[in-house]
């Protein structure tokens, strides 16, 4: 279940979006500093890695950098998106992990770099998360670990990102009773699905 949203509500969701979306890079960059993490040569692709995405926020974020491309290289990655979706699915089938390559993946680079979502902005580094009276610990990616392994690194806190983002999302929702629905989605069948409330 998808609803419709507001232009005005959802130009200023989008803004404030962006504006975390910065402090969420930032927020990255001191912690691979910290850690002396590059992705630059890495071979541990993280674009191979299966993510889903939880907001409605992100997914208009995404979209709305796909209505900057040109239609060719948007009807490219929708191409790219039913693939992905389809490899996804036997793998799941098959009691696999998903491996397929992002579908928004140009030889190595994101497409859609300035509105890639926020899994794809923090993931690698050492990083906790408070959830309820438990913290939840993710130990960075495996190059990561491995420049960790001698201990020191500060893994960086994303609970007060993550709740902006859910903040975000509620303001969204605005006076709607109830919480959102939830989104449990890749990229790409955020890209297939089109915007949400269309």
């Amino acid at each position: 279940m998808t609803a419709s949203f507001p232009a005005s509500r959802t130009r200023g969701v989008l803004k404030k979006l962006a504006s975390l979306y910065a402090d969420m890079d930032a927020a990255y960059t001191a912690a691979a500093a910290a850690a002396g993490l590059s992705c630059a040569g890495c071979a541990d692709n993280c674009c191979v890695s299966f993510f889903q995405h939880h907001t409605h926020a992100e997914w208009l974020y995404l979209h709305e950098g796909l209505a900057k491309l040109p239609p060719e290289r948007r009807e490219a990655y929708e191409a790219r998106a039913r693939a992905y979706v389809a490899a996804v699915r036997e793998s799941l089938a098959l009691g696999q992990t998903p491996t397929a390559m992002c579908p928004v993946n140009d030889d190595g680079l994101c497409g859609l770099y300035e509105h890639r979502l926020m899994i794809c902005r923090l993931h690698g580094v050492p990083n906790i998360l408070l959830a309820g009276m438990h913290i939840r610990e993710f130990p960075g990616c495996g190059p990561c670990q491995t420049l960790t392994a001698g201990g020191g690194a500060k893994a960086m806190d994303r609970t007060p990102l993550l709740r902006r983002l859910a903040a975000l999302e509620m303001e969204l929702w605005g006076s709607r009773p109830g919480r959102p629905p939830k989104v449990d989605l890749t990229l790409a069948e955020m890209i297939l699905a089109g915007p949400p409330g269309k």
